[in-house]
């Protein structure tokens, strides 16, 4: 027994083994049968000799350009490489829709399906955006040939201009339509989804500035309950990088060198339906101009002119744009002197300690490159030379790289264009250079239609219509409609910013107005002819000469009875002024000195009698300071008005041609609500004065309400006068407030920012007044800027 189970043990280890070993010896048999079978048949496919071609499936394009398409010559050898490669190259055509090449022989059959023709475009769904503007984005075009991955790419197009409008949801799916005779119809479904709001904009780093006032800087706004009409609460990915360089020029211009933005985040609420913007910034310290000096390294140039040059002070707030000026200032002066090639190199050296800058302007010699030729492309309706004569650098002159940017920026700054690139390239040789300057046209024409109100003249509408680039010369043409319950008028205003091609500004102004005014007893007409001329003499004045010509008449209201001085002068009829003018104007705001400060000067003279029935000589002056405090959230504004009428002919004036003060520049009473008056006839007539001035204080600031409103507060208080009624026909009147007295006025106003405009309404109280003046309490008006 013992022996059997011995036996029957090793009997049964010794199976398995020649198993294993039987089943090995089979895989080996098969592999190598199979590599016998295989290897010779490889060997046969893998060069084929062609020798002919048959082409299959084509109607469109022609089968010598399919079969040149492939690369394989008739009696070429090739392998199945080749064949792959030749099969790649028609499929990257971007014409066959499927490709299969078949030898047979030594004739290479090859069968294609082209892509099918466009019949037709259209878009669905789209109603925010019009379908001409999509299909203007897009590449596919009717009786093109239709590809699934330009049409993907259109539908990222369209997608693109609806995320442009705040739309980030809106999908585009590009759908075909088959026809026959291979052609499609490409339809674009469009769902738009929702506009996604910026619900909150807020800072963080920020010390210097509130989140408020940095907000004011930003295109970016905030939600606001009036967003039917203003769309900058719109979330738009490509304004938060404008808004960064924005608010890092503002810190700039304010002497924060160091300023950086480290992050812009932007997050959906917690309902996904808005954006919360936060700008992580780090703002630094503020420097100042520390010492200013100008060295020459050019031999024979005296750096003491450009020196005495220069408008900067030490202590004044750094700004690059400061020292921009100031390089253009001293490199014109260079091409005055006749220094060629010359460049203003400025060296900063930094003060931590006394956080100064010091800024050293050094005179170099600069490469000899000279202005080749100015080449413009781009421009179907804008004339070649409205776009050089914003250039100061013409063919010939050197080659100056600051100038060429500030010429990119005054064609940029027309408004005419789109997109304005002005770019060097190398001339005829190193020594040349060539301008090549890239404009993309845009609409210049504008159709408005609104409605007003005003105290003075009540309830009315506006209808302009204005082209900015007039028939392409880069002129102004404007013509506007307004009437009111009380007044209307009918102007057409003509501007040529460059007259005779020199930097003159010519302005015509033609129109016809007329008045039916509640607050007087009378009427008037007025047909006018204002042509004027402004030259610039230097970088912040100007002169301006102007003649004027007028006819006017005071009529009689029905059922009115006019005061003794009214009946006079309405009895005198029509009546023409014939006048030359000059005034002076100094503006410091367009130096950018001080971003916060600024002050504007204006005095003129007119002189009629040229002609006419009127001779006098009227003298006015206008002065406006401005500047912000408290981290510029709180402004203060002061301006006064002074004028004075000297009657020279052996008539009398007209109140019409005297000075009567309404609200915008006397708040607290009516117009024509102070000065001379006639009580005659049992009435009030306002006579207006020869004499007068006004003084106005006021400030505006934060109520600390949600910015989205729009809304701030105000005080004001104004004081002024109105007198003197000399060359006045005064038989049978009775005149009170001929010799004038000072009036005072204070009053509270509420600013609100409104897609209409911004509006100012007053709530004043007089706190001097005569018992004639007529109060106005409230009144409202567009509010003024500075």
């Amino acid at each position: 027994m013992t022996d059997r189970r011995g036996a029957g043990t090793s009997c049964g280890q010794q199976m398995p083994t020649n198993n294993i070993l039987w089943q090995a010896l089979a895989v080996l048999f098969l592999f190598v049968a199979a590599s016998l079978m295989t290897f010779p048949h490889a060997a046969l496919a893998q060069n084929f000799t062609i020798n002919s071609f048959d082409v299959e499936g084509n109607r469109r394009i022609e089968t010598g350009t399919i079969i040149a398409r492939t690369g394989i010559e008739p009696g070429q050898t090739v392998t199945a490489g080749q064949l792959n490669d030749a099969y790649q190259r028609l499929l990257d055509s971007g014409v066959f829709e499927t490709v299969e090449l078949t030898p047979r022989g030594s004739t290479l059959v090859i069968t294609v399906q082209e892509y099918p023709t466009i019949n037709q475009i259209s878009i669905e769904g789209n109603a925010r955006v019009k379908d001409d503007v999509l299909l203007d984005v897009i590449e596919s075009q009717p009786r093109r040939v239709f590809t699934p991955q330009l049409a993907e790419s259109d539908a990222d197009m369209i997608a693109e201009v609806y995320s442009a409008q705040g739309r980030v949801a809106a999908t585009v799916i590009p759908r075909i339509i088959r026809r026959s005779d291979n052609r499609v119809d490409l339809v674009f479904e469009v769902a738009e989804g929702t506009t996604i709001e910026v619900e909150r904009v807020s800072f963080v780093g920020n010390r210097a500035f509130s989140d408020r006032r940095l907000r004011r800087v930003l295109e970016t706004k905030q939600a606001t309950f009036l967003r039917t009409f203003f769309r900058n609460d719109t979330f738009i990915g490509d304004r938060i990088e404008f808004d960064k360089q924005v608010i890092r020029d503002f810190y700039l211009s304010r002497g924060y060198v160091d300023f950086r933005v480290n992050s812009a985040n932007v997050e959906f609420t917690r309902e996904r339906d808005a954006f919360f913007l936060v700008m992580n910034v780090t703002e630094g310290q503020k420097f100042s101009f520390g010492k200013i000096t100008t060295v020459s390294e050019i031999p024979g140039v005296d750096p003491a002119p450009y020196q005495d040059a220069l408008k900067i002070k030490p202590g004044v707030t750094y700004t690059p744009t400061l020292v921009e000026n100031s390089i253009t200032r001293q490199e014109r002066l260079g091409l005055k002197q006749g220094v060629d090639f010359l460049r203003v190199e400025p060296r900063v050296t930094r003060n931590d300690r006394d956080l100064t800058l010091d800024v050293e302007f050094v005179l170099t010699k600069g490469p000899r490159i000279f202005v080749e030729r100015i080449d413009i492309e781009g421009n179907t309706t804008t004339l070649d030379r409205v776009i050089r004569r914003q250039f100061d650098t013409v063919e010939g002159d050197p080659f100056n790289p600051r100038e060429i940017r500030q010429a990119a920026e005054r064609i940029n700054a027309l408004g005419f264009f789109a997109v304005a690139e002005v770019e060097p390239r190398e001339g005829s040789s190193p020594s040349q250079v060539i301008l090549d300057v890239d404009v993309e046209e845009q609409p210049t024409g504008s159709l408005s239609l609104g409605g007003s109100y005003s105290v003075t003249d009540g309830f009315g509408i506006a209808i302009g219509l204005n082209e900015s680039n007039f028939l392409g010369r880069g002129q102004n043409l404007g013509v506007s409609i307004s009437t009111a319950q009380d007044s209307e008028q009918y102007t057409l205003s003509f501007t040529e910013p460059y007259l005779l091609g020199r930097k003159l500004r010519f302005d015509l102004g033609l129109g016809l107005s007329a008045t039916n005014s509640g607050f007087a007893s009378y009427d008037t007409s007025s047909l006018f002819f204002a042509p004027q001329l402004t030259y610039a003499i230097g970088e912040l004045s100007a002169l301006r000469v102007r003649y004027g010509w007028d006819r006017s008449e005071m009529t009689q209201q029905d059922n009115e009875v006019n005061g003794a001085v009214i009946s006079s002068e309405i009895a005198q009829g029509k009546r023409t002024s014939s006048s030359l003018g000059l005034s002076y104007i100094y503006d410091s705001r367009l130096g950018g000195l001080d971003p916060n400060t600024g002050v504007l000067f204006e005095v003129g003279v007119d002189a009629a009698g040229l002609g006419g029935d009127n001779k006098f000589f009227k003298t006015t002056a206008r002065g406006i300071a401005q500047t912000r405090v408290w981290n510029e959230e709180v402004v203060l504004r002061a301006t006064m008005e002074l004028g004075a009428l000297h009657w020279r002919g052996n008539d009398f004036s007209r109140t019409v041609d005297r000075f009567v003060l309404g609200p915008n520049t006397f708040r607290g009473f009516e117009p024509a609500g102070i000065g001379p008056r006639d009580l005659s006839n049992g009435q009030d007539d306002a006579i207006g004065g020869n004499y007068y001035w006004v003084a106005r204080f006021e400030t505006d600031f934060p109520l600390g309400l949600p910015e989205e409103l729009g809304l701030r507060g105000g005080l004001f208080y104004d004081v002024g006068n109105l007198y003197n009624i000399d060359n006045v026909n005064t038989a049978g009147a009775t005149i009170v407030g001929a010799n004038g007295s000072i009036r005072h006025v204070i009053g509270i106003s509420v600013l609100w920012e409104t897609p209409f405009g911004p509006l100012q309404f007053n709530f004043s109280q007089p706190l001097k007044k005569e018992s004639f003046d007529k109060e106005q309490n409230f009144d409202f008006t567009i509010q003024a800027r500075f």
